[in-house]
């Protein structure tokens, strides 16, 4: 990361510089805030640590400036002790955080390398909107909420090894899809991409469709047939619903997952298959391992890279995003959301996930007697979200995440006053927003 300084404390730079250095930042310094401007103008920048007080052009006003050449910079104002309306001031101009002097070196470090996550993170996700973009998918890539921006990350730099991806997630949160994106982002995009319900065959079918037969195999095997396995070479093949593997061919998967060969029922010769294997499950499969319901060598030949979807609930600011999808998929006329029936929804626990919310939807406008979608036409369980709506955990988690909101909304987000409000330490304030995936937009 390249980080700009201004300071017109020639110490004060030469500190900071020195520390950022040993820390192998690449590091530009400047005396006043024209001066940081130029170098910001000439110089790939990506992080501004501004005085607020400096001769000529402000910290502040030297951060406008900036903002309107790239609005994409980030920057920590370091401001007088106590400043606190300072320090509301120019978080409202777009700064991600700020510093009181004297600068706590090891807080510096912690925010810097704070922000260098959150880059990469965001960088990493949009990555992965792009290049689904550019394909076609079981469904659109929505997710900006810090929930799926962690998942997107861990897409791309699991997508391009050849290991082995178990997909968790509850019934319902695009398993499937995230499924789709590994391969897309994968160097085997243009082979196959095969998939197989294993809870959908039945259990005297399933060799067959995994391992392909030969004729004569048994009855009604007409002619020769080749497996899921023989058809996703090259590709991705996609275990859905893996915890619902019948024992018997558990360790005959395991057996070609090790070996890379497969044999087709009623067949001698060993056929050499590559293709990468990708699982999902909404079951607990280290607890199935426990109670004997599932290969413990097998569990973990799967689960070289674990990917957890998150549910609907706990990424409540897509809940937008995705009605506008499904109004538009499914409208057959010009419709929209009243605000009441919008606040119904992103209040409500979605047990079905996005499954659920698409479902619901599509039966609403169905049934809506105008083009304005009221509480009305929503169902009635829908319509009563109160104490009855979720598991106690989420429904204290969702109580601390709105009041931990609303007190940093009211500070402006400056951490210290809001951490006053709510009686906590900044600490623990921050330790919660981390928890809460709670963070300044822009």
């Amino acid at each position: 990361m390249n980080i700009l300084i201004a300071d017109d404390d020639a110490l004060q730079r030469e500190l900071l510089q020195g520390f950022l250095e040993k820390h192998g930042y690449r590091v530009f310094s400047a005396g006043d805030g024209a001066e940081a401007v130029r170098l910001f103008r000439r110089e790939s920048v990506q992080l501004a640590l501004l005085d607020h007080r400096m001769p000529g052009l402000s910290g502040d006003q030297a951060l406008a400036a900036m903002k309107a050449i790239n609005p994409l910079v980030r920057a920590i104002m370091i401001t007088a002790y106590g400043a606190v309306e300072t320090a509301v001031r120019v978080m409202q101009l777009g700064a991600d955080d700020f510093l009181e002097k004297p600068v706590d070196l090891a807080r510096l470090l912690e925010k810097i390398q704070q922000i260098e996550q959150n880059l990469a993170v965001a960088e990493e996700a949009v990555e992965v909107r792009q290049a689904a973009a550019e394909a076609p998918l079981p469904l659109p890539v929505i997710g900006d909420s810090p929930a799926m921006r962690e998942v997107f990350s861990l897409v791309r730099r699991v997508a391009d090894t050849p290991w082995s991806v178990l997909i968790c997630g509850e019934t319902g949160t695009g398993k499937e899809l995230i499924a789709h994106l590994l391969h897309l982002l994968s160097q085997r995009c243009d082979a196959p991409f095969v998939e197989v319900n294993c809870a959908a065959i039945p259990e005297a079918l399933f060799e067959s469709e995994l391992f392909g037969h030969e004729r004569g195999a048994f009855t009604g095997a007409a002619r020769q047939r080749r497996g899921r396995f023989e058809l996703a070479q090259g590709g991705t093949l996609f275990l859905d619903e893996v915890g619902e593997l019948p024992p018997a061919l558990q360790s005959k998967l395991l057996r070609a997952l090790q070996e890379k060969r497969i044999n087709r029922v009623g067949g001698e010769q060993n056929i050499a298959v590559d293709a990468r294997v990708v699982t999902a499950t909404n079951r607990d499969l280290r607890r199935m391992v426990e109670t004997g319901g599932f290969r413990e060598d097998l569990y973990f030949r799967l689960n070289v890279f674990e990917i957890e979807v998150p549910p609907l609930r706990r990424r409540r600011e897509d809940i937008p995003a995705l009605v506008n999808l499904f109004v538009e998929r499914y409208a057959r006329r010009p419709a929209q959301l009243a605000p009441e029936t919008l606040d119904l929804l992103i209040k409500y626990a979605w047990p079905g996930n996005v499954r659920e919310l698409e479902h619901l939807i599509q039966r609403s406008l169905t049934l809506a007697r105008s083009n304005i979608l009221r509480p009305v036409d929503l169902p009635a369980e829908l319509r009563r979200v109160d104490v009855d709506s979720g598991p106690l955990q989420e429904q204290l988690d969702a109580v601390e995440r709105g009041l931990l909101s609303t007190a940093l909304e009211n500070a402006d987000w400056v951490q210290t006053r809001a951490a006053e409000t709510l009686g906590i330490s900044e600490r623990v304030l921050r330790y919660k927003m981390a928890k809460h995936g709670l963070k300044r937009d822009g």
